[in-house]
C-alpha cells in the first residue's frame, strides 16, 4: 500500500503553513531556517504534531464502534489535550491517564495548560503519581480494564500514538505534504530538524522521506533533537517505528541507520524541565519571529537548530526546515522558569 491508500479522517486545515525565519536566520548567521507550522494548522484545541497522527487513526476507531477514548501523558501532555479534542469532535467519551512525569513544581501544573483544555472539552482526565518513560504503562491498561468493567468499549491510544500501528502515517504524509510545498515555493530543505521524544512524529518522517528519495527525490538530512533524556530508548522505538511505517507504505528496502539520526545536548537531565539552552531558545524565537515554543520539546529542538546553524555543523549554504509540532499551551505550567 502507498501513502495514499490509508484512509484519513481529515482534522486539520490543509497544509500546515511554511514561512521563513528571516530575522532568526540573520541573527545565526548561517543557513537559512524556514519552519512548517503544525501549531497552527486545526480548530481542535490550538491542534499540533498529535493531530495529525490522529487523522490516521480516527477511521479505526470510528469502524471499531468504541464509545471512549484512552490515553496517556503527563499532567501537561499535549497529546491528551488532542485526544480530548478529538473525542469532542467525534462525540465520543474521553478517559485520559495523566502521570507525575516531570518534576516540575510551578504552582497549578497539574490544573493549567493542557490539562485544563482536556477538562473543558468533557475528557475525564485523572492524575497518577506514575514517573516518566515512553513505553507502555500500567496505570493506561488499568484505565482500558476499568471501563471495560463498567461496560464501556475502549479505544486504547499510546503515549503520543505512537506506540499505535498506524502511529508513523500521519508524518510520512507530512513528508509529501512537503514535497508539494517545496515545488510551490521553489525551494529545496536538505535538513529537517524536529523534537523527538516517543518516536513517531520523526519516525513517519523518516519513512515517508525514504519513499521519496527511492521515487526519485533528493536526500535529505532529518535530525531528530531528544527532549526524552533517555536517548537510547528514544533512538530504539524511532528506529523501530519507522522500519514499521516503511513497510506499511511499502518502501521495498529496509531503512539505512544513517537515516535515523537522534542527537543529544539539549535535553537536559530529566524530561520535562528547561535547561538555560531552553529558556534562551524559547526568547530568541519569541523575541525575533513572534514564534512561540515550549519548555518541554520546541524549547529544546530550537535550541538545538540554534547551536547546531551557529556552529557549522549544518552548513551554511544549506536551508534548514524546523518542525514546529506545538505545545504552546504548556507555557501556563511553566511561568517560574521565566521569573
Amino acid at each position: 500500500m502507498s501513502i495514499a491508500d490509508f484512509e484519513r479522517y481529515p482534522l486539520t486545515f490543509g497544509p500546515s503553513p511554511v514561512h521563513a525565519l528571516d530575522r532568526l536566520t540573520a541573527h545565526l548567521g548561517g543557513a537559512q531556517v524556514w519552519a512548517k507550522r503544525e501549531d497552527v494548522n486545526s480548530g481542535l484545541a490550538f491542534g499540533g504534531n498529535k493531530t495529525r497522527k490522529l487523522e490516521y487513526i480516527v477511521p479505526d476507531v470510528l469502524a471499531s464502534g468504541a464509545d471512549t477514548l484512552v490515553s496517556i501523558g503527563g499532567y501537561q501532555s499535549n497529546h491528551t489535550r488532542q485526544v480530548a479534542a478529538v473525542g469532542a469532535k467525534l462525540g465520543l467519551k474521553v478517559r485520559l491517564v495523566q502521570e507525575r512525569w516531570v518534576n516540575w513544581e510551578d504552582p497549578g501544573n497539574d490544573r493549567v495548560g493542557n490539562i485544563l483544555l482536556s477538562r473543558i472539552m468533557g475528557a475525564d482526565a485523572r492524575l497518577d503519581p506514575a514517573g516518566f518513560d515512553i513505553g507502555i504503562r500500567q496505570s493506561w491498561q488499568e484505565a482500558i480494564d476499568e471501563i471495560e468493567r463498567e461496560g464501556g468499549k475502549p479505544y486504547p491510544i499510546p503515549a503520543g500514538a505512537s506506540e499505535h500501528r498506524l502511529g508513523g502515517l500521519g508524518f510520512a504524509n507530512w513528508a509529501y505534504e512537503l514535497a508539494a510545498q517545496e515545488e510551490q515555493l521553489g525551494v529545496f530543505f536538505d535538513t529537517i530538524v524536529v523534537c523527538t521524544v516517543t518516536g513517531s512524529t520523526h519516525a513517519g518522517m523518516i519513512a515517508g522521506f525514504a519513499a521519496l528519495e527511492e521515487a526519485g527525490g533528493r536526500p535529505r538530512h532529518v535530525l531528530g533533537i531528544d527532549a526524552s533524556a533517555t536517548l537510547q530508548k528514544t533512538r530504539d522505538q524511532v528506529s523501530r517505528i519507522a522500519r514499521h511505517t516503511a513497510d506499511l507504505i511499502d518502501l521495498g528496502r529496509d531503512l539505512r541507520e544513517d537515516e535515523i539520526t537522534v542527537l543529544e545536548g539539549w535535553a537536559g537531565d530529566e524530561y520535562g524541565i528547561p535547561v538555560d539552552s531552553t529558556i534562551e531558545a524559547i526568547r530568541l524565537a519569541g523575541s525575533l519571529e513572534g514564534m512561540i515554543t515550549d519548555p518541554v520539546y520546541e524549547g529544546k529542538s530550537m535550541a538545538g537548530l540554534i547551536d547546531l546553524v551557529t556552529s557549522g555543523e549544518i552548513a551554511k549554504d544549506s536551508t534548514v526546515l524546523y518542525a514546529h509540532l506545538g505545545g504552546q499551551p504548556a507555557l501556563n505550567a511553566y511561568a517560574g522558569a521565566f521569573e
